[in-house]
C-alpha cells in the first residue's frame, strides 16, 4: 500500500535505477513498518526539471501511505533526503517530498480496498 514516487532530471543506467529502487523498498518498508511485499517504487530518470531556475541535479518525491502519522512527516523526510543523496547523489536542499495519507476506503488492491 505504500508508494514512493521520486521524479528526477538525473540519468541513471537502468541497473542503477533497479539497484536504487530495491534500496528504496526496503528502506519505505522499514521507516513505515509495513511489510515490502506492500510497497511500490516508481522511479522517473532523465526528466526535464528545473528548481530554483537551474537544471542542477535535483528529485521531487511523493510518498502515500496508509496510516501516514503526520508526526513522523519530519523523520521521514530526513531518512528520504538521506537515501536519495546518498544513491543518486543529490544534494538534500535540492529535493522536495509531499507526504500523503490515504483513507483506507480510497485504496484499492485485489480487487477490494484497504
Amino acid at each position: 500500500m505504500p508508494i514512493l514516487k521520486v521524479r528526477t532530471n538525473v540519468t541513471l543506467p537502468s541497473d542503477l535505477q533497479l539497484a536504487f529502487m530495491k534500496t528504496a523498498s526496503k528502506a519505505v518498508a522499514r521507516m513505515l513498518g509495513k511489510p515490502e511485499r506492500y510497497v511500490m517504487i516508481s522511479l522517473d530518470t532523465d526528466g526535464s526539471m528545473l528548481f530554483a531556475g537551474e537544471e542542477a541535479p535535483l528529485a521531487y518525491l511523493e510518498l502515500k501511505s496508509i496510516g501516514l502519522p503526520d508526526d513522523r512527516a519530519r523523520d521521514f523526510s530526513s531518512d528520504l533526503c538521506r537515501l536519495v543523496s546518498r544513491e543518486l547523489d543529490i544534494p538534500a536542499e535540492r529535493i522536495y517530498i509531499e507526504f500523503t495519507d490515504a483513507p483506507r476506503s480510497m485504496w484499492g488492491w485485489n480487487g477490494a480496498t484497504f
